[in-house]
């Protein structure tokens, strides 16, 4: 998957805002501050995605053009953000039914911070809802340099045991550019 082109097309805070098209979308999700906006930052070769130490930046989904072929669409983080329970609750709202409505949905990247021996429950939950919907979900599992080689094994081992069978994860580092190669190969297929 080679990237030439990257535009911004707009942050939709209500499904009436969604980009009237039939491009094919890859989305990205994830728990608050796990990594996302590295992840699609490194994936595109640029920085799109603004990058925060505070949890729940991403507020709105925001879509990008890609190659004038496709859109990454950047869901909000869901999680421990630091803003009100009704907020969260509108969020949740809101990527449910991008999830639920949109024909044209490819595949959703589930951004999992590696460093975590067992799967947090809402990122089970994303993967589930996702395949219930009947779209690709790929587990993408950030932060991977922050591993030494017996803890990536152990992951492997442990952690993707916890995965449902019809799903491929792949193990990412925006710092070293680790998975970016297995992911961007995933993606083109669900493209094709």
């Amino acid at each position: 998957m080679k990237i030439h082109s990257v535009q911004f097309i707009i942050s939709a805070a209500r499904p009436s805002q969604f980009p009237k098209s039939h491009l094919p979308e890859i989305a990205f999700a994830g728990r608050s501050n796990v990594g996302k906006s590295s992840l699609l930052n490194c994936l595109v070769g640029r920085k799109i995605a603004k990058i925060s130490g505070t949890p729940g930046k991403t507020q709105t989904i925001n879509f990008f053009l890609i190659n004038e072929q496709f859109y990454f669409v950047d869901l909000p983080g869901y999680g421990y953000a630091k803003v009100s329970k009704s907020m969260q609750q509108s969020w949740q709202r809101l990527i449910e039914g991008y999830i639920s409505r949109r024909e044209n949905l490819k595949a959703v990247v589930v951004i999992i911070d590696a460093r975590r021996e067992e799967i947090p429950p809402a990122d089970l939950q994303m993967i589930e809802y996702v395949l219930s919907m009947g779209v690709h979900c790929i587990p993408a599992f950030t932060k991977a340099d922050k591993l030494n080689r017996s803890a990536q094994a152990r992951l492997k081992k442990n952690t993707f045991s916890q995965l449902p069978a019809d799903v491929e994860p792949v193990l990412f580092s925006s710092v070293t550019g680790e998975g970016k190669r297995a992911l961007q190969k995933i993606l083109t297929h669900c493209l094709a």
